[in-house]
């Protein structure tokens, strides 16, 4: 099981030098890979109580591809993984460039975790159709694994057109490895049929439904349910910030429970306990968790 460290984007700050700090430091701990979360925009509910917000506009999320194209610099070896970028809110050929350039920068480093998000207002924002992006994400993967992998590319599909197109320069990796994130029916069957992996959230347990209709998926388009990737997430605040900080004991239960359940991956997450732009804090806490997730 690869062990990621997430990138604390809500509460690294805005500092170059203590993004280069973190990156350098966990990759020195051994991490297999460091992953990160996607908003283009943040939202004050001011402006609507009723809309769902679990962020502030304090919290920072960093661009996935400046970041990684920053990160891959003052970096050597170690993964760079979105987890998840949200995909449908952007335009799929200038994605497949962008991915491109951060695999070429990091010599083939990068994984592209994907989904669908939950925020209509930066669909809104940035032009895209809220009501047709998981569909329309399967079109996206389509069209930019076909670009990765040939020298020209022409497609014609419901939502994207392109007459003999090609990037250069083009991705190091033939194709990015794309992996899917959510844990809907509808996703579930999307990993099986054509995701290289899965970033679910919750537990095994909850998830026993969308594991069966993924193998189902997977084996009727003639793959090997075992192949494709499986990322937990692990750590010890709730996104959402609506319970109580986890202990270690739980952090490790948790790591425990996903490698008894086939996990391939597993992200370590440090942010929201009140470490703030604390990087060394940072580390050390996940340098604590990494090495009790290696002695399980």
């Amino acid at each position: 099981m690869k062990i990621g460290a997430s990138f604390p984007s809500v509460e690294i700050g805005n500092d170059p030098a203590a993004i280069r700090d973190f990156a350098q430091g966990a990759e020195d701990l051994g991490f297999d890979y460091i992953t990160t979360t996607d908003h283009v925009l943040g939202v004050d509910p001011k402006g609507d109580p009723k809309i769902f917000a679990p962020y502030k506009l304090e919290d920072a999320f960093h661009e996935p591809f400046v970041l990684y194209g920053f990160i891959a610099a003052c970096t050597r070896k170690v993964g760079l993984a979105t987890g998840v970028l949200i995909l449908p809110q952007r335009q799929a050929v200038l994605v497949a460039k962008q991915a491109a350039e951060v695999d070429v920068l990091s010599q083939g480093r990068l994984r592209l975790g994907i989904g669908v998000g939950w925020q209509a207002m930066e669909y809104e924002a940035l032009d895209m159709d809220w009501h047709t992006r998981g569909k329309r994400s399967e079109e996206q993967v389509a069209i930019m694994r076909a670009l990765w992998m040939n020298r020209t590319t022409t497609f014609d599909g419901k939502f994207h057109k392109m007459q003999e197109g090609g990037l250069n320069p083009n991705s190091v990796q033939k194709p990015i490895p794309v992996w899917f994130g959510g844990m809907s029916d509808a996703v579930a069957d999307r990993v099986g049929r054509i995701g290289d992996g899965w970033i679910p959230i919750g537990t095994p347990e909850q998830l026993k439904p969308q594991f069966e209709i993924m193998h189902k998926a997977a084996e009727k388009a003639g793959r090997y349910p075992k192949s494709i990737g499986l990322e937990a997430m692990t750590g010890f605040q709730n996104a959402f910030r609506d319970k109580p900080a986890a202990t270690m004991d739980q952090v490790l239960k948790g790591a425990a429970m996903w490698k008894g359940a086939g996990a391939t991956h597993l992200a370590i997450g440090t942010s929201m306990i009140g470490l703030n732009t604390d990087v060394a804090a940072h580390l050390k806490l996940l340098k604590e968790v990494k090495e009790g997730v290696q002695a399980l």
